[in-house]
């Protein structure tokens, strides 16, 4: 594959190898879907940071892994894992997948992996398992095909991607900078689709501040937060339709203490979310308008922008990736199309950067977060071609 045309010869040797590994990667999946590994449970994730340690050194990547050192009074996370290998291209290209879910311990023996009508089913098996393993497999597969058409691969396997990566992320990015193409593992969307542009997201907290009283002896000494709080989320979500995509919620509403007191203090949570820079910070700006016109008398509105992500924009060169993923698809023999969607992932920070970035490049999958989720157990074969085609192409 040269200048990311895809060669029919070096897709087919590709797709054999990538059939020839279909077992393993099935029982490789087993495993890791039947380990808890939410977030908060670094003992199981770092029991799937164990497996896939074993995996990448029995194929000669050269590793480096992380322990998470917690600030006091915080909770610990899994072990990051950090994997390279080289080949003899020019191309450098990360890979990203996450090792965490978002489902609490006892869930795999409450619903083990199983597969029915040719999906596979259990915790995380589309959010990320499926994806995190083919990133491994599609990499062997090049090198069996002789294929292995790049200067290295730079596979990030990071632990708190399902609280926004606020401990890998910094370590993503650092990995990123020497980037020349990144491919993040999520899950295709339900239809197959890649994803090329995500929203970027801000999590917003508005605290108002009010004065407490007696709600039936003296009503007129208090102001009301909770009024003050109502009609400010009425006016947050008359930012609704402003802009083309832009999106704000007011998700959680907390405050109050007896319904016999004025309400002196209430939280506001609020997720903003818009599809470029310009129009994120625009909605931003005017969450902060409405912050500083409050209508209760004697109230104030403390305004606190908590994590976000950037908006990872279609650019030019994201584009090119599409058209290269789009020439390989049909020599495979399917058609792949490329959609914007509303949520975030590590796929943001990296394309915010300004390094060409696809998402979305996992085998199908649905129901994340649900118990229901599932992934298509013959598209596995086909991503893992389209994905080695993808690291190897621009070679």
């Amino acid at each position: 594959m040269k200048r990311g045309i895809a060669e029919p010869d070096e897709i087919e040797r590709i797709r054999t190898a990538s059939e020839r590994g279909l077992e393993e990667y099935l029982r490789d999946l087993r495993t890791l879907v039947d380990i808890d590994c939410g977030t908060y449970l670094p003992d199981g994730v770092n029991r799937v940071v164990d497996h896939l340690e074993q995996r990448f050194r029995s194929e000669g990547w050269t590793l480096e892994r992380v322990a998470h050192d917690p600030p006091p009074r915080s909770q610990r996370l899994g072990d990051l894992l950090v994997a390279t290998i080289h080949g003899d291209g020019v191309r450098r290209v990360l890979l990203v997948g996450h090792t965490d879910t978002v489902f609490p311990d006892g869930t795999a023996a409450a619903r083990p992996f199983r597969v029915e009508a040719g999906r596979a089913f259990g915790p995380g098996v589309s959010d990320m398992k499926g994806g995190l393993l083919l990133g491994l497999y599609a990499v062997r597969a090049l090198r069996e095909a002789n294929a292995a058409g790049f200067a290295s691969v730079t596979y990030v396997c990071n632990p708190d991607e399902e609280i926004g990566s606020p401990w890998s992320g910094p370590e993503i990015l650092t990995r990123a900078r020497s980037a020349d193409a990144c491919f993040v593992l999520e899950a295709a969307r339900e239809n197959g689709d890649i994803v090329s542009a995500r929203k970027g997201v801000v999590d917003v907290r508005l605290i108002v501040h009010g004065r407490a009283a007696h709600a039936g002896v003296e009503p007129e000494r208090g102001r009301s937060a909770a009024l003050q709080a109502a009609h400010t989320t009425i006016a947050l979500h008359e930012l609704n339709g402003r802009w083309p995509g832009v999106t704000v919620n007011v998700g959680v509403i907390e405050g109050g203490t007896r319904p016999n007191v004025i309400t002196e203090r209430c939280e506001l949570h609020v997720d903003v979310r818009a599809p470029t820079r310009a129009s994120l910070e625009a909605a931003l700006e005017a969450v902060g308008e409405v912050a500083r016109a409050t209508v209760v008398p004697d109230t104030t509105i403390e305004l606190q922008r908590q994590s976000g992500f950037p908006a990872m924009e279609k650019t030019d060169a994201t584009a090119a990736l599409v058209s290269t993923a789009k020439a390989i698809a049909d020599v495979i023999g399917f058609e792949v199309r490329d959609a914007a969607t509303g949520g975030a992932s590590d796929a943001n920070p990296v394309a915010g950067m300004g390094i060409p970035t696809l998402d979305g490049l996992g085998p199908i999958g649905g129901g994340d977060h649900s118990p229901g989720e599932w992934l298509d157990l013959e598209s596995i074969v086909p991503r893992t071609v389209l994905l080695a085609g993808l690291i190897a192409s621009g070679s």
